[in-house]
């Protein structure tokens, strides 16, 4: 179970908890100096473990953020090789916390390639990362970010169990039943779909199983399916149809690693916008008011 496994971890590793900690909380502070301090002592102390390589990558996703693209690259890489010579003793989905190193690692070097004006390279990058790990849980993760760079004005990947209205903008969003960012954003997408809606707008919200209801309790898939319909009624009624489509296949071929994320598609069946993450009302009004 999931939310088990990682309360399981924090239990037995309370020092490898700490280390992420204190490592986000010094970059959250932008001393990326003190930081580095916890890596290395923590290294001394107990190795190369997957827990490093977690605290590294928040450091290189740091040095991202605040566009230190020499540290960002120099730490991703030096967390991916880390990443890898684990892997030479374990299964990357063996633990909660080593797909979560390597799949910032390769994330900050293809963002640092396009930040540098390389975004061809980035996505041949990405593409050769996907090919290698496309049975992992980190698949969705690259294939994310694949789309970021790549996706928009490109015609959208088919939807297993929806045919997408013909001549008409669509606007996808992609929720999850335990997500409480999803949720926030369902007055917005009302309140769109009632002013676009005369104008030919068509909300589409895809949804997967997660293996869990409710709490984190394991669930069998049929358990799971009416859980989902329940969060559809009791929350997404105005704006998901019934039933909703719910199909894994969707989400790896849409890169949604994170919840909600929101495309829009036009007329013509391209996509004009891809963005992982919640938005406001006005900033996706706009992008709306853009396709009309």
């Amino acid at each position: 179970m999931k939310y088990a496994l990682m309360l399981a971890f924090v239990v037995v590793c309370p020092a490898a908890a700490d280390l992420v900690m204190q490592v986000r909380g010094a970059i959250a502070a932008d001393e990326f100096s003190r930081a580095a301090v916890y890596v290395r002592d923590y290294r001394a102390a107990k190795g190369v473990t997957a827990e490093l390589a977690t605290a590294m990558s928040w450091i290189a996703r740091g040095a991202l953020a605040r566009q230190d693209y020499e540290r960002a690259e120099t730490t991703a890489k030096e967390t991916y090789e880390l990443s890898l010579e684990l892997l030479k003793k374990r299964a990357i989905d063996d633990e909660p916390v080593l797909p979560i190193a390597l799949g910032a690692a390769i994330e900050v070097q293809a963002q640092v390639l396009a930040a540098r004006g390389h975004t061809a390279e980035a996505v041949l990058y990405l593409a050769g990362q996907l090919a290698k790990y496309r049975t992992t849980s980190i698949a969705t993760r690259i294939q994310k970010n694949i789309h970021l760079l790549s996706l928009e004005g490109k015609p959208a990947p088919a939807l297993r169990g929806i045919s997408l209205p013909r001549g008409k903008p669509v606007l996808l969003f992609f929720w999850a039943h335990w997500c409480g960012d999803c949720r926030v954003e369902i007055p917005i997408l009302a309140r769109l779909k009632d002013e676009f809606a005369s104008k030919g707008l068509v909300l589409v919200g895809p949804t997967q199983k997660y293996g869990y209801t409710a709490g984190g309790e394991d669930a069998s898939p049929e358990a799971e399916l009416r859980y989902i319909e329940s969060v559809r009624r009791e929350y997404y009624s105005g704006i998901v149809g019934s039933p909703a489509v719910v199909d894994e296949d969707n989400f790896r071929n849409y890169g949604v690693s994170t919840t909600p994320t929101l495309l829009l598609i036009d007329r013509e069946g391209i996509v004009r916008m891809y963005h992982p993450g919640r938005m406001t009302y006005d900033e996706l009004r706009a992008k709306i008011q853009g396709l009309h």
